[in-house]
């Protein structure tokens, strides 16, 4: 943490980060008071350090407040200690400054990090923290995965428990506040219905007749979801229109209202799902499957991995150089192919980051006409590997160092790794497309702080080890 905090100073990032701050949440320095403003300062540093060290520690905020309470380490690098008390903020708070800033914000500031080390300034950083020159961008070796999302398996019926369950707990938020609609039992009554479905459900795979009984066990699934429907459409409607006579705030309210109306609306589409899949015996297209009722930005990714043929989440394209930084990323809503990603990539390289990238690295599943028509045009050379076995054998003859560059993009496979479960987590835990982007982001800027740190730490041993031998080499002379 000390060298992640030498980095912080002397490259300018948390100045950089109170400026980007201010301008996403309109804070005016020059309209605002010298309190106000030495308040908004400290407050936008407090957050970077926390989600550094958040996502440095891979830890969930119930477990950091824990951590920094007695932690003075943490404490001194996010200075919240003092002589006479210590002030660990909550888990509420730490979660709040994982949104402080939006991913513009965060790309803004991963590429000011990325341009500190390579631009004019990258001299000056590397002499500050002892490294031995500024970094090398000229290559690039590019790879993609998937980010999995924090969901369970997207069995079919097992989506209509999910529904009963959400629908039956806001109808009991509702009751509680006063608002009721007459039912025949109460509402974690029919979660219970359900969940004895359920295990009729999975108990049917060893029977004879399997297929047979478990198309009954859904159609009474269907009959219980649409009888759970009706008295949560009930309650909505109650709420909607008495809301004024409870305890419940609008914002509270409003917070059920939404929960609701998210699972009603997708209701149908659910229980359709399950029975093509069930009943119907028909295959359901990937576009149009419902993977989770509370993230509809989740794409099913068809890697064909030994481990992970299929995988439920979104594209997470990587971009690293060769010391190890992370110098472009991207997670993608859609299921795009990464042949289509190679050009954009290039393109935040080269035109918007302004990196000398003089070689593009990647694997066969990158490899295209069209991409090395691009990189030609751009006078930059490919390092893809060819699809046909023929050309591979033919390059790997013929051109120097393309052996070598493929074996140093294998291990762009392990910092996919490193980054993924280490500093993501596994899985992530941003829930909905957006918040992962952000985490996204802080995961990068984090990642690339401690490949830096690490290179400042080894590089100073480095010289230790050269001076004590120097001190031996004089000792010997001597004696």
């Amino acid at each position: 943490m000390q060298w992640i905090d030498r980095i912080l100073v002397s490259s300018g990032m948390e100045k950089e980060f109170i400026r980007l701050a201010a301008a996403e949440r309109g804070f005016d320095f020059s309209k605002a008071s010298a309190k106000q403003a030495s308040t908004f300062a400290r407050h936008s540093t407090l957050v970077l350090r926390t989600n550094v060290v958040g996502a440095l520690m891979g830890l969930s905020v119930r477990e950091f407040s824990s951590r920094l309470a007695d932690s003075m380490l943490m404490q001194w690098f996010l200075g919240v200690s003092k002589v006479d008390v210590i002030k660990p903020f909550s888990k509420s708070t730490k979660d709040r400054f994982g949104h402080w800033v939006g991913e513009q914000t965060m790309r803004a500031i991963n590429i000011k990090l990325i341009a500190t080390l390579a631009g004019k300034d990258g001299n000056a950083c590397a002499e500050a923290l002892a490294l031995p020159e500024s970094m090398d961008f000229t290559e690039v070796f590019f790879d993609s995965t998937c980010l999995k999302a924090n969901i369970h398996f997207p069995i079919d019926w097992v989506l209509l428990r999910d529904a009963t369950r959400t629908l039956m707990k806001a109808v009991v938020l509702v009751r509680a506040a006063g608002l009721k609609v007459r039912m025949p039992q109460e509402p974690l009554a029919f979660l219970g219905d359900m969940n004895t479905l359920c295990m009729k459900m999975s108990a049917k795979w060893r029977s004879v007749d399997g297929k047979k009984q478990r198309k009954q066990v859904l159609r009474e699934m269907k009959r219980l979801e649409q009888r759970v429907a009706r008295h949560a459409k009930a309650h909505l409607d109650l709420l909607k229109t008495r809301r004024e006579q409870t305890d419940l705030s609008e914002k509270q309210a409003a917070l059920i209202i939404t929960r609701i109306e998210g699972v009603l609306a997708q209701l149908p589409a659910a229980i359709k799902q399950a029975h093509e899949r069930i009943i119907g015996e028909r295959k359901v297209a990937n576009d149009q499957k419902i993977l989770s009722l509370y993230d509809d930005a989740i794409n099913v990714v068809v890697r064909g991995k030994a481990d992970a043929e299929v995988e439920f989440g979104n594209r997470l394209w990587l971009g690293e150089t060769r010391a190890g930084l992370i110098v472009d990323y991207k997670l993608c809503r859609d299921t795009s192919a990464d042949t289509s990603l190679v050009e954009p990539a290039v393109k935040r390289l080269v035109e918007e980051q302004h990196l000398p990238v003089a070689t593009v690295w990647g694997d066969r599943g990158l490899h295209s006409a069209k991409n090395e028509k691009m990189l030609g045009q751009k006078g930059i050379k490919s390092g893809l590997c060819p699809r046909a076995p023929s050309e591979l054998a033919r390059r790997l003859a013929d051109e120097p160092g393309f052996r070598e560059g493929l074996k140093r993009r294998a291990s762009t496979e392990a910092r996919i790794g490193i980054f993924t479960n280490v500093f993501m987590g596994r899985p992530s835990r941003a829930k909905g497309f957006g918040h992962r982007e952000i985490a996204v982001g802080w995961s990068v800027l984090t990642h690339n702080l401690w490949v830096v740190a690490r290179l400042a730490e080894a590089e100073r041993k480095r010289k230790e080890q050269a001076l004590f031998k120097a001190l031996d080499a004089q000792r010997h002379r001597a004696a």
